[in-house]
């Protein structure tokens, strides 16, 4: 069954539909490093190197990816200050702001049910194992 809401979506936004813009922008910013990146630049401007260091883990490669892909989605936007060397500063846009209100949900959620799905896991690899040693 078809809803009014689903029919007045443009088909780019349709994330439903397998050819979606949608479900391009969703691989790029609901990922592990997006949602970490997003979250740090939530509270200030930050360099490169800044981020680097905020969000542990994430390699040199991996960080100018995932900003590169937020600033092409409009997310994160790019200054580049004609210093030697050059400054490069990254701070959220106004959609970035907006998603960023998402992200934390997210983040709150984890920290809400992080006892109930490490549990759940427990559970899941002990009966996992069980049907595998069958």
């Amino acid at each position: 069954m078809e809803t009014q809401q689903a029919r007045d979506v443009p088909e780019d936004a349709d994330v439903l539909r397998a050819d979606s813009l949608a479900r391009e922008i969703f691989s790029g910013v609901a990922n592990k490093w997006a949602l970490l990146l997003i979250n740090v630049l939530g509270t200030r401007t930050l360099r490169f190197t800044e981020l680097r260091t905020e969000v542990e883990g994430i390699s040199h490669k991996m960080l100018t990816q995932t900003l590169r892909g937020l600033e092409r989605d409009g997310v994160v936007h790019r200054t580049v200050y004609a210093t030697v060397p050059p400054r490069v500063e990254y701070r959220l846009t106004e959609a970035g702001e907006a998603l960023r209100d998402t992200v934390n949900g997210m983040c709150a959620w984890t920290r809400r049910y992080l006892d109930e799905i490490e549990a759940a896991r427990r559970r899941f690899a002990a009966r996992d194992g069980d049907a595998a040693g069958r």
